[in-house]
């Protein structure tokens, strides 16, 4: 009990506070709601009109067919070609990224004047939109204007990379190695910087050859 200059007796007002476990459930269920909405769902309902025939332009509802979607693709020669292109490209891209990432990750560690601004430079890449870097390198394999023919020696006499079928892969791997290298270079310089500098010391001691 509180007394007042007037004598009144006041009772101290209670603070509502809210529990650890209500303010965790604040935080996650708006993020639980959007993963729902713009994850999951969208996964179910390609789910389920994967197994029916379905068009966008012909406003019918879909009508069930069960796995003839599956067997027709599965059964197509062509699908198997695609499926060689692409496990071809991811294992040429993945290969040299790690090669270019970890290169550029042990340029970057040793500190020198301006190191930071390179290291800035080189995540470039790795933040502009793919539309952009879409654009940019478009113009850039122009045979007409490009600048990359430019760069290998070509001049105006070299090849439509973007119009041969061999060249076009080349060209899709070393754009996928000059926007996403950095992101490799992220990785390996965050386990390079792991390894705690006395293991260096000693190495450099003991006559070991650089890392």
């Amino acid at each position: 009990m509180i007394r007042t200059k007037r004598g009144e007796s006041t009772r101290p007002r209670r603070r509502r506070q809210l529990s650890d476990a209500t303010i965790r459930w604040l935080f996650v269920l708006p993020t639980l709601a959007l993963l729902i909405a713009f994850g999951i769902y969208p996964f179910l309902r390609s789910l389920y009109i994967s197994f029916t025939e379905f068009s966008v332009v012909v406003h019918e509802p879909p009508v069930y067919v069960g796995l003839r979607n599956y067997i027709d693709i599965l059964t197509d020669e062509q699908l198997w070609i695609y499926f060689g292109v692409t496990g071809r490209y991811a294992v040429v891209t993945v290969a040299l990224e790690t090669v270019v990432g970890f290169g550029l990750a042990m340029l970057v560690r040793e500190r020198f004047r301006g190191s930071g601004f390179i290291t800035t430079l080189m995540l470039v890449p790795m933040m502009l939109s793919p539309v952009v870097v879409g654009m940019f390198w478009r113009l850039s394999f122009d045979p007409g204007f490009g600048i990359f023919n430019y760069l290998i020696g070509y001049g105006r006499t070299g090849p439509d990379w973007l119009a041969s079928p061999r060249l076009a892969f080349w060209a899709v791997v070393i754009v996928d190695i000059w926007m996403w290298s950095p992101f490799v270079m992220l990785l390996c310089l965050s386990g390079l910087s792991a390894i705690p500098e006395y293991l260096y010391e000693a190495a450099a001691i003991d006559r070991a050859s650089p890392p």
